[in-house]
């Protein structure tokens, strides 16, 4: 969804901007080329740096590039910035190297890391209790038959170690009742679940967002592109709920939206999605939905009511393996 990003961010004056998911680095690429704006990008994986170092070299006064993840963001510098872009989810870097293990089309070992990780799939398939697998497949991955893939998960591994996507896609495909009219291949959500537990993908998008907010200047813009509703709920939830417009939870209660305490100035609610054209050249953005908001003049207040309504999320991804 670049052109969106684009038109919101408005990179045509030298502003301050963070990719906070560099990639291939097609957001940083067209922000430097188009703007006189200087792009601080980061990316947790190691494989995106010989891209980020060719960046460095054509951009040199105003490229830089860090090996960190979001909840790291606060590490970079003390300077405010005027916009933030996410772009979650896997890069097609990650998911079309099989080797690494994101695809369930891959026979490769059981991996599943995005970089500076603790755990890898592998580990986790292999030494979490029936318990564990059950919830996080269920709450991460929102698959109905959770309990019966953690049951066989078990029930394999008591015979012989899991080892590499064939095994894990076996499993799964034997405790799916088949459904001829979904469109879904049936791993789809438990490899969504133990990636998003191996990566803590809520952990860091919660404290990054948190982070990046606290870096924006009055007026500045935090953009976020999500691929799933959990992630699309969460960035909803902060842009709604420490807004200047936040919804009263009765009408009983008294009226505190004036007090001057929000993060965000008004927010509008509005979902972009990508054209019809885009979906025709890149089927992998379908899913997609960008959400910003705008940094009111307030000091930053940490926003305590947002980690405590997504606890049970941090929590489950805290289990230790």
């Amino acid at each position: 969804m670049l052109n969106e990003v684009l038109k919101i961010s408005l990179p045509s004056s030298k502003k301050k901007i963070i990719d906070c998911t560099f990639g291939g680095g097609g957001y940083s690429k067209a922000i430097l080329n188009l703007s006189g704006a200087t792009v601080q990008a980061i990316d947790r994986d190691k494989k995106v740096s010989p891209i980020a170092k060719k960046f460095e070299k054509e951009f040199p006064k105003r490229f830089k590039f860090d090996q960190i993840k979001f909840s790291q963001l606060d590490t970079i510098s003390d300077e405010f910035v005027d916009v933030v872009i996410f772009d979650l989810g896997l890069s097609s870097i990650q998911l079309d190297d099989y080797d690494r293990g994101f695809s369930f089309k891959s026979k490769k070992k059981l991996n599943m890391t995005m970089g500076l990780n603790e755990i890898t799939a592998l580990e986790a398939i292999n030494n979490l209790g029936e318990t564990d697998l059950k919830l996080i497949i269920k709450i991460l991955g929102n698959e109905q038959e959770a309990s019966r893939i953690a049951k066989n998960i078990i029930k394999f591994r008591n015979t012989e170690k899991i080892l590499n996507t064939s095994d894990l896609v076996r499993i799964i495909e034997k405790s799916k009742k088949k459904d001829y009219s979904s469109k879904i291949n049936p791993c789809t959500k438990t490899f969504q679940a133990l990636r998003i537990f191996v990566n803590k993908e809520i952990t860091e998008l919660i404290h990054g967002v948190i982070s990046a907010t606290k870096k924006l200047k009055p007026g500045g813009k935090i953009l976020v592109i999500s691929f799933h509703s959990l992630e699309d709920r969460i960035i909803k939830y902060f842009f709604s709920n420490f807004s200047k417009n936040k919804s009263k939870p009765s009408r009983y209660f008294p009226d505190s939206r004036g007090l001057d305490n929000t993060l965000f100035s008004t927010y509008k609610n509005k979902v972009f999605t990508p054209s019809k054209l885009e979906i025709e050249k890149n089927n992998r953005s379908r899913s997609a939905k960008l959400r910003f908001a705008v940094r009111s003049k307030n000091k930053f207040e940490y926003p305590y009511d947002f980690i405590k309504k997504f606890k049970k999320y941090l929590d489950l991804e805290s289990i230790n393996v």
